[in-house]
C-alpha cells in the first residue's frame, strides 16, 4: 500500500559513538520542492542531487511533482558525510510505494551513492556496528562493500552487503521473496580477517642490553620510554620493535582500534589484531597529535589506542602538541569540545620517545666532541617540559657502539623469546590486580607494590636526593613492580628498586 510518509533508520557519527538517526521521508501534494532539514552539514545537503541523479540513471520513480520533506531526527544532532544517502534514497522509494515500508523494520542503512546508484564505503562502519551490538535487540545492517566486511567483525551481528541501489529495491520490493534478491545483495558472515603485518624482530638490535632491557620492562608493565642519545645509537630502531613485544590484543581492544581507524578511513583487514605504531612527524600540530577539527576526529594518540605512540626528534614537537599530551597519559581518554560539536575517543598507548642529548647530537659522546654551548643544551632539553618528563616511566640512554663492536657481532635475543616473558609477567599484573602495572595508583598501588621498612627507607632516601615529585616516586614503585614480576617474585624488594631509580635518571644527566 502507498504511503506518503516513511521512517528508515540509520546513525551519525559523533567521536566513536554512533548516535540514531531516524530519517523521515514525507511526500505531499504541492509546489514541488525537495527539503531536507535536521542541522545536515554540506555533504548531507548535497544528498538530494545525488538521490536524485540515482533514481533517474536506475529508471526507477522519482516523485517530481511533489512536496518531499526529509527530516533527520533528532534535529540537534549534527550530521555530516554521505552516510545517509541510502537511508534517504530507501525513504524516498518506500514513501512512494516503490519498495514495501513495512519490510524495512528492524533494519539500519548507510552508506554514500554514486550518481549510478552504485553504493561506495563510508567512514565508521565498525563504530556503527559497535552500536548496534549494544543494544538489547540489535537490528540488521545494510552497508556498501568493504562497510558491511568492516561491521561484521562484531560479533552476534546481522550484515548485508549491497553492492547497488537496485539490489535493495529488489530486496524489498512489493511482495518480493527475500531469498531471490539480486547478486548484488549478501549476508557477510563474521570471520575475522588474517593479520598480514608483521613487527620488525628485535634480534636486528645488535649491544644495547640496557636499552633492551628497559623495552622489556616496558612491554612487560605498559610503562612509557624516554631514548636519549646520539644520531644513529639505535634508537629508532628499538622504539620500531616495542609493539612486537607486547601481548596479543583481545577482542574488544583490537575492535575498538579498528574502529578508530574505520573513523579516520584508514582501516586494512591485514592489520585486524595488530598493535598500531603511529610515528607522527615533529612538524605535527596539537590538533594533529590529540584530535580535532569539526566534527572532531581522531589525533594519532586515538590512532595509536592499544599500541605504540613514536615521537621521534621530542624537543622538536612545538611545545602546545607536547602539552597536549599530559592529560590523556593519565585518564586514556581524550575529550574534544567545539562549539557545536562534542566527542570522546579512547587513547590508551605507550609512548616512546627519542631525542639528542643536545641541539648537535654529540653532548657526552666518544666519537665525536659536542660543539653546543651548555645554554644550548639547557635549551634544548628545556623544550621537553619537567611535568610531561614525570609522565614518562622509563628514561634510558641509548650509547653510540663503535662499527667494530657491531660487525660481526651475533644477533641479540629475538623478538619472540622477549614477547613470551612479557606476556608472562603482564599475566601475573592481571592475575593480581586486573590490569597492567603502569595503571596502579592509589591504595592499589600501596596494596599490590608494598615494600618492606627496608625498601621504603631505600626509595624515600632516593627521592630526596634526587628531588623527585610524588608522581615520579610513584612511577620508579610501578616500574620496580614490573620488574619484580618479571623476576617472578611476589614482593618489591630493593634490588628491583634499584634498578627501576636507574631509569629515573634526570635528562640533564643523559649523555654525561
Amino acid at each position: 500500500m502507498n504511503t506518503s510518509l516513511c521512517v528508515v533508520r540509520s546513525r551519525a557519527l559523533r567521536g566513536l559513538a554512533a548516535e540514531p538517526v531516524r530519517v523521515e521521508v514525507h511526500l505531499a501534494n504541492g509546489l514541488p520542492h525537495f527539503t531536507l532539514v535536521g542541522l545536515a552539514d554540506t555533504e548531507v545537503r548535497e544528498a538530494r542531487e545525488r538521490v536524485r541523479s540515482a533514481f533517474l540513471t536506475c529508471g526507477l520513480a522519482f516523485p517530481h511533482n511533489q512536496r518531499i520533506t526529509v527530516n533527520l531526527a533528532p534535529a540537534d544532532l549534527p550530521k555530516d558525510s554521505g552516510r545517509l544517502d541510502l537511508p534517504i534514497a530507501v525513504g524516498l522509494l518506500a514513501a512512494s510505494g516503490q519498495i514495501d515500508a513495512q519490510a524495512l523494520e528492524g533494519f539500519e542503512f548507510a552508506g554514500e551513492l554514486s550518481l549510478s546508484g552504485q553504493l561506495r564505503p563510508v567512514r565508521g562502519a565498525l563504530a556503527m556496528g559497535l552500536a548496534v551490538q549494544a543494544e538489547p535487540q540489535p537490528p540488521q545492517l545494510v552497508l556498501p562493500p568493504g562497510n558491511a566486511e568492516e561491521a561484521a567483525l562484531v560479533p552476534g551481528l546481522r550484515v548485508w552487503r549491497a553492492e547497488h541501489l537496485l539490489d535493495v529495491v529488489q530486496r524489498f520490493a512489493p511482495q518480493a521473496d527475500g531469498a531471490a534478491a539480486a547478486t548484488g545483495w549478501t549476508r557477510v558472515s563474521a570471520q575475522a580477517p588474517d593479520a598480514r603485518r608483521s613487527s620488525p624482530d628485535l634480534a636486528d638490535v645488535r649491544g644495547q642490553a640496557g636499552a633492551r632491557r628497559a623495552l622489556e620492562i616496558a612491554a612487560a608493565g605498559g610503562h612509557g620510554l624516554l631514548l636519549v642519545g646520539p644520531p644513529g645509537a639505535g634508537k629508532s630502531m628499538l622504539a620500531q620493535r616495542l609493539a612486537g613485544l607486547l601481548p596479543p590484543m583481545g577482542l574488544q581492544e583490537a575492535l575498538e582500534s579498528a574502529a578508530i581507524a574505520s573513523l579516520a578511513g584508514r582501516f586494512e583487514p591485514g592489520d585486524w589484531g595488530c598493535r598500531p605504531t603511529r610515528s607522527p612527524h615533529h612538524t605535527a600540530s596539537a590538533v594533529a597529535l590529540v584530535g580535532g577539527s569539526s566534527p572532531p576526529r581522531p589525533g594519532e594518540i586515538s590512532l595509536a589506542h592499544g599500541g605504540v605512540l613514536f615521537l621521534d626528534e621530542l624537543p622538536e614537537f612545538p611545545r602546545a602538541a607536547l602539552e597536549a599530551l599530559r592529560e590523556p597519559l593519565e585518564t586514556g581518554l581524550v575529550r574534544i569540545v567545539r562549539a557545536a560539536h562534542a566527542a570522546q575517543f579512547p587513547a590508551r598507548f605507550q609512548l616512546v620517545a627519542a631525542m639528542n642529548p643536545c641541539p648537535c647530537g654529540w653532548l657526552g659522546s666518544s666519537q665525536r666532541a659536542c660543539r653546543c654551548t651548555p645554554d644550548q643544551v639547557a635549551r634544548y632539553q628545556g623544550r621537553v617540559s619537567g611535568p610531561l618528563l614525570d609522565r614518562i616511566d622509563l628514561l634510558v640512554e641509548v650509547a653510540a657502539l663503535p662499527p667494530q663492536d657491531l660487525l660481526g657481532a651475533p644477533p641479540g635475543e629475538g623478538s619472540e623469546a622477549v614477547r613470551a616473558r612479557c606476556a608472562q609477567a603482564r599475566q601475573r599484573a592481571l592475575d593480581r590486580q586486573g590490569d597492567a602495572n603502569q595503571s596502579l595508583a592509589g591504595a592499589d598501588l600501596d596494596t599490590h607494590a608494598a615494600l618492606s621498612p627496608a625498601a621504603t627507607q631505600f626509595l624515600r632516601g632516593a627521592a630526596q636526593r634526587l628531588g623527585w615529585s610524588a608522581r615520579a616516586t610513584h612511577r620508579v614503585l610501578r616500574v620496580a613492580r614490573t620488574i619484580a614480576d618479571l623476576a617472578a617474585a611476589d614482593t618489591v624488594s630493593e634490588v628491583h628498586l634499584a634498578e627501576a631509580i636507574q631509569y629515573r635518571r634526570s635528562l640533564s644527566g643523559a649523555g654525561h
